[in-house]
């Protein structure tokens, strides 16, 4: 395959993008009617709205024609059918399996991987329901009214993320409580608020050996004998979310507690395995079932639709487009809806663990840049905050609009007012104001001459700014599967562009072993050979402690 860059339909783009110049968005409206109806479209009941793009019908064809020379469409088929394009760690990536809602066989090496999967699912909702209904009980035979879910990374932020999400669907005797960082405080203040009697602690580590999970699993462990529990009574508070049967029994916990996942399923897409067990449990089996049928709608979509109308395909174009010929370093979302105020949080795992890469496959630079800085909080808030930038700043900072349409919650005319903010926001960013505008705007308040003049530059705002806008029908369980798995699909149409691996993470790595050898160090062993920065601080800490 030709370089990215050097190849034919990277220099069209290029070409185009010239031609297009700084042609403002304002312009491209008046010049078509029927803009916002040639660029929306509605998939798995998700609506996007990516009109107020600076694009017109020719950069389409040509992000398609890109995508096509790419072999996107090899590439998703591969990924569908079992094929290890995880090719560093020689492994299949089938998250979409653990959605299948479908009859059809998902095969991984010739064997259908889907009895294995419903068996996983089955044993999870068995679970959740009996701690849902009051069945399973505490050492001192109560009902459980707190779980404690001990992980990190993709067994944090996907339960964490969307345990706030689906809050309106959660039991009201259940409160949640997710502990990532190694940082005792994060631990010590949940430990503070509940009861051993009365607590469940899913430890979720594929291998029960992850530093900072297993840190805090001993230390919740060490709390619960300390405050009544039993060495008996720990496989009636602890279940694991694991693969290493061995370290779970030593643990205490009973391996009929313990639920499995398999190495083709990453952590950053592992929220629909029983990583997800902690949501199971909140919302129950049938709302985390509607989930997967959220997941699997956008899946067959994504599978099934042509690239000039698929959804994960033309938002996973635009970044392209936008990171390649524009400089955009970041991405902004914006979430209207509190309840996903950790979806921006969420979604930096996905996209920059994934594509943060500057090696392509076949281990070559990379010819140009990949992933944007992902960042954001729920509007309105940040409109006080950081939503000056994205008006009047110097960069380029392209955003997605996230709304639900109907609230979960009976107070209508906060919901009017937050939808007319996203609306607006959007429709500021890209017609913006111009400098005569500015100045009718300030004759029409009384002010004039130099007075007028000497305030015009600080209320001009540029405009033609991008966005796009994602209408959910509701905050539902289904709803948010689709989004997710939208994303999900987003980076994977990018990452077959940019020619590299979305599914390794060996950035994370190197770090890790590092803090092994300085931990050994800090107490008390001895000293290894460092830069002086690091000898200085390490003496620096010592010394302290």
């Amino acid at each position: 395959m030709t370089s990215l860059t050097n190849s034919n339909a990277w220099r069209a783009l290029a070409a185009h993008r010239d031609e297009l110049g700084e042609q403002h968005l304002r312009n491209l409206f008046a010049a078509d009617e029927g803009r916002f109806e040639r660029f929306s479209l509605r998939a798995a009941d998700l609506f996007l709205d990516y009109s107020k793009n600076r694009v017109v019908p020719r950069t389409l064809e040509l992000l398609t024609a890109l995508a096509r020379d790419r072999g996107l469409e090899a590439a998703r088929a591969a990924m569908f059918s079992g094929k290890r394009i995880n090719t560093t760690e020689d492994r299949a990536v089938l998250h979409v399996a653990l959605r299948n809602r479908s009859d059809a066989p998902v095969e991984l090496d010739g064997r259908d991987v889907m009895p294995a999967v419903r068996e996983v699912l089955a044993r999870m909702g068995d679970f959740a329901e009996g701690v849902r209904e009051g069945r399973w009980r505490g050492f001192t035979r109560e009902t459980i009214t707190d779980i404690v879910n001990i992980g990190i990374g993709g067994s944090d932020l996907g339960p964490a993320m969307a345990c706030q999400a689906l809050a309106a669907c959660g039991h009201e005797r259940l409160t949640m409580h997710f502990v990532s960082n190694i940082d005792g405080d994060h631990l010590a203040g949940v430990l503070a608020k509940v009861k051993p009697s009365r607590t469940l602690f899913v430890i979720a580590s594929k291998t029960f050996t992850t530093v900072e999970t297993m840190t805090n699993a001993a230390s919740a462990r060490a709390w619960f004998l300390a405050n009544g529990g039993s060495e008996a009574d720990i496989a009636k508070h602890f279940v694991a979310v694991s693969t290493n049967a061995e370290r779970v029994a030593a643990f205490g916990i009973d391996t009929a507690n313990m639920f499995g996942f398999w190495d083709w399923v990453g952590g950053r897409y592992s929220m629909w395995s029983a990583v997800g067990l902690p949501i199971a449990l909140y919302v129950g089996r049938d709302n985390f079932e509607a989930m997967l049928d959220g997941a699997h709608a956008m899946d067959r979509h994504f599978a099934e639709a042509p690239l000039e109308a698929n959804m994960p395909v033309i938002m996973g174009l635009l970044g392209v487009w936008y990171r390649g010929f524009f400089g955009a370093s970041s991405l902004s979302i914006a979430p209207y809806a509190q309840a996903l105020a950790r979806v921006p949080a969420y979604l930096q795992q996905l996209e920059m663990e994934s594509n943060g890469k500057s090696v392509t496959r076949d281990g070559k630079p990379v010819e140009t840049a990949t992933c944007p800085v992902i960042w954001g909080e729920p509007g309105t808030n940040g409109q006080h905050a950081f939503f000056q930038l994205l008006h009047q700043g110097t960069d380029l900072i392209p955003v997605d609009f996230i709304a639900p349409l109907a609230a979960s919650h009976d107070l209508a005319e906060h919901h009017r007012l937050l939808l007319a903010n996203c609306i607006a926001q959007s429709k500021a960013l890209m017609v913006g104001k111009t400098a005569d505008e500015v100045r009718a705007e300030l004759a029409a308040g009384g002010l004039s001459g130099e007075a007028l003049e000497a305030l015009v530059p600080h209320r001009v705002f540029p405009g033609n700014r991008p966005s796009n806008t994602l209408l959910l029908p509701d905050l539902s369980p289904r709803s948010l599967g689709a989004l997710i798995a939208l994303y999900e699909h987003k980076v994977f149409v990018q990452s077959v562009i940019w020619g590299i691996n979305a599914f390794d993470q060996w950035g994370v790595e190197l770090g890790k072993q590092i803090a092994t050898r300085i931990a050994g160090e800090l107490a008390g062993g001895t000293r290894g050979e460092h830069d002086a920065s690091t000898a200085g601080l390490i003496g620096a800490v010592r010394a302290a402690r």
